[in-house]
């Protein structure tokens, strides 16, 4: 029988195996490492555009916020303006009644009383006058009383004063606004 070395063959089939292997390792590698810097450089445009993102909302954000800040100084203005306006409907509306009170005062003070002082706070008016007899103190106060127009009428200081005449008298009232007195047409005090 014919002696046959196959040792040689076999260690060049090795070798060349051996080298196949190593270019599909080196294919493979390549592959992934392309493939990871390809990942890479998506993730990173993501990032990129997201912040891009955020920074568009961040600037719409910073001119809707100056927008309310606007609106609420508008809204703080119109408030102002809509009191101002109450006020000077309330002084409007008062103008008429003012008239009237006097009118009723005049209508309420009988002959010999003088007034030499009025002063109004608030609701509250004190009157300070003289008048020629006690009597005519009485009238003045029972004819207020009477009147729709006040209410509660407190006599607080009376003091004998020959200013007119021998039973004349230096005297002190207060009396009461009836705000929720009505007019004629309607109108409050």
């Amino acid at each position: 029988m014919a002696n046959v070395n196959l040792l040689p063959w076999r260690e060049i089939q090795r070798q060349e195996k051996k080298q196949e292997f190593l270019i599909a390792l080196g294919m493979v590698a390549a592959a992934a490492l392309l493939l990871a810097v390809a990942w890479g450089y998506w993730v990173n445009s993501q990032i990129d555009w997201q912040n891009d993102r955020n920074d568009l909302l961040q600037r719409e954000i910073a001119v809707l916020d100056e927008k309310v800040k606007e609106i609420k100084e508008l809204k703080l203005r119109r408030q102002q303006v809509l009191e101002r306006m109450e006020v000077i409907k309330a002084l409007q509306g008062n103008r008429p009644g003012v008239v009237k009170v006097f009118d009723e005062f005049v209508r309420a003070i009988p002959s010999g009383v003088f007034f030499v002082e009025v002063n109004r706070k608030g609701d509250n008016v004190a009157l300070v006058g003289f008048a020629e007899s006690n009597n005519r103190i009485s009238t003045l106060m029972r004819q207020l009383a009477a009147s729709d127009r006040f209410k509660e009428p407190n006599l607080t200081k009376v003091e004998a004063d020959d200013t007119l005449g021998e039973q004349g008298s230096r005297f002190e009232l207060q009396v009461r606004l009836n705000m929720t007195a009505q007019d004629d047409d309607g109108e409050g005090v």
